[in-house]
This record gives structure tokens, sequence and C-alpha cells, in this order.
């Protein structure tokens, strides 16, 4: 059992802190005798000096800078740990599941983070970045507390949150891209189609695929992007992760018949809007915020 009290290490900082009992007595608004009394009887207690009197000043002991070192992280942790638990008291989550569609902005999404973690820096944040109808299987599931997805899941209301553009695209020195006229279907059928995989683990939407022979398949957008920039491909990426791409000129549209841009929408949805808490229902306020301000690019 600890033989000392985090008010005997707190009065004891405060001494060193402020020059001496007398100051620390004004800073900290206690009678300059319990603090004497706590601090005394501290050293008693550990059987070690930690303050000398020199002249009329209490300085530390080489013990005591050790001691003082470690009791300043201990006085430390137990604020935060009363910080932490006034924040709970007034309803804020301790933790915070989300799913994101890999094609809503990533500079959006960090911008909403930022802001989220300055408010609420208590708030665990557990994010899964999901494709097509993984999001909603996990909202179904019971999995996450906010989604933004392509899809609502029946039973839900979603919020309109933006439009994604999605554009035909390869590597400027494609097969695809030599040809010198409007593409059509056969085409892109002769041709490597660069699919992301639903990360639904359920019944899976199979969205985008031409019936192209060399149909190869990935997990996450980022991957589909390094693949198409390197010439291994086409695919129609989100515009709101290849804008540095395309201005580089890294990736090329496809000069298709028809067909080379399509657009799809993002919604937010809430697990439960009623019961979520206010670091939820935050977050929701701040990605709307930051898809508005958006350009479309990265």
């Amino acid at each position: 059992m600890s033989r000392s009290t985090l008010e005997q290490w707190r009065m004891f900082r405060a001494v060193v802190e402020h020059g001496g009992f007398a100051q620390a007595a004004e800073a900290i608004h206690k009678s300059q005798s319990s603090i004497n009394h706590a601090v005394h009887k501290l050293q008693d207690q550990l059987d070690l000096q930690l303050l000398e009197v020199v002249g009329r000043k209490a300085q530390l002991t080489d013990a005591g800078e050790l001691m003082l070192r470690r009791a300043g992280q201990l006085i430390d942790q137990a604020e935060q740990l009363e910080t932490i638990a006034e924040s709970l008291a007034q309803g804020d989550e301790p933790e915070l599941r989300v799913a994101i569609d890999e094609v809503y902005p990533q500079h959006c999404l960090a911008e909403a983070l930022e802001h989220l973690s300055t408010e609420f820096p208590y708030t665990r944040v557990e994010l899964v970045e999901t494709v097509l109808s993984g999001g909603a299987e996990r909202l179904l599931q019971g999995d996450v507390d906010l989604l933004v997805a392509g899809e609502v899941p029946q039973g839900f209301l979603g919020e309109a949150l933006m439009d994604v553009e999605f554009i035909a695209v390869s590597n400027p020195e494609h097969t695809l891209q030599t040809l010198q006229r409007p593409l059509n279907l056969q085409d892109l059928a002769s041709e490597r189609q660069i699919v992301v995989r639903d990360s639904a683990t359920g019944q899976r939407i199979d969205s985008g695929w031409l019936g192209a022979e060399q149909r190869w398949t990935v997990s996450h957008v980022a991957t589909s992007i390094t693949m198409i920039t390197r010439g291994m491909g086409f695919a129609w990426l989100p515009v709101t992760r290849i804008g540095d791409e395309l201005a580089s000129g890294r990736l090329r549209e496809l000069p298709l018949e028809r067909g080379a841009r399509r657009r799809a929408s993002l919604f937010l949805t809430y697990a439960d809007p009623d019961k979520a808490g206010p670091a939820t229902c935050r977050l929701g306020q701040l990605l709307i915020k930051s898809a508005a301000n958006s350009s479309g690019f990265d």
C-alpha cells in the first residue's frame, strides 16, 4: 500500500516551483504550516531527504531532483485522468467508430479528424476505409457509429454529402492512348482493366467491370492508382484521388466515345442519430464542412 499521497507530491512540487514554503502556500492557497507538515511527513514516510535548507531557501537534494521528475509525471497523469473523467461525465464518447469510403477526399478526412482531435482529445477513433458496399455492411452489423458511403442502407436516413466524379484513365504511353481516335467498348475489352474489390465480406457489388478478359482486382484505390500510372492497365478512378497525377501528366483521360466520366454520390449516415454522442455529431459536421469546401482534388 502506498505510504505517500498525491496531495503530498503536489505540495512538494509547489515548494520547489515557487521557491519556498511561504511562496507555495500563496500560490496554491494552502496554509504554510499544512504544506510544511505535508512535505516533512513525506520525507519521514520515505525515509529520504528531498529538500535541504541552504540559508533561508529550501533546495532539492540529488534524490529530491529524481523524485521530483517522477512525481511530476505522476501528477500530470492524475490530472489527465481527471480531465478524461470530466469529459466522459459530460457525455463524450470514449471511442468513435467510423467507416469512410476510399473515394472521399483524403485531405478532407484528415482536416476533419484534425479538428476533432483538438475538440475531443480523449476520444479514440477507429477508422475503417471501405469500398462500395463494405461500409454499409459494417453499419448494418453495428460495427460503426458513422458512415460515409455511396449507399444508404435500408432502414436508415442518409444526408447527401458530395458527388464524386470518376474518369477513365491510363498511363499516357498506354496502347489505348496511341490509337488516336475515340475508343469503344471493344477497344477496352481487349485491354487489362484494374478493378477495386468491394470490401464487403457478404454479398459484394461488382461495379464498373466491362468484361475485359484481363481483369485484375485489387483491394484499395491507392493500389489501382499505382498500377495505372505504371502502365499496367486502365480504370475508372475518382478525381478526388488522382488530381496530382492528372495535373502532372502521369495519368491521362481515355478518349472514349461515351461514358468516359461517371458520377457517384456519397452520403453521411448515423447508426443512431438519437443516441449519437457529441464527438460523433461533431465529426459528421466536420465531414460535411470539409466536403463542401473541397475542390474535388487532393
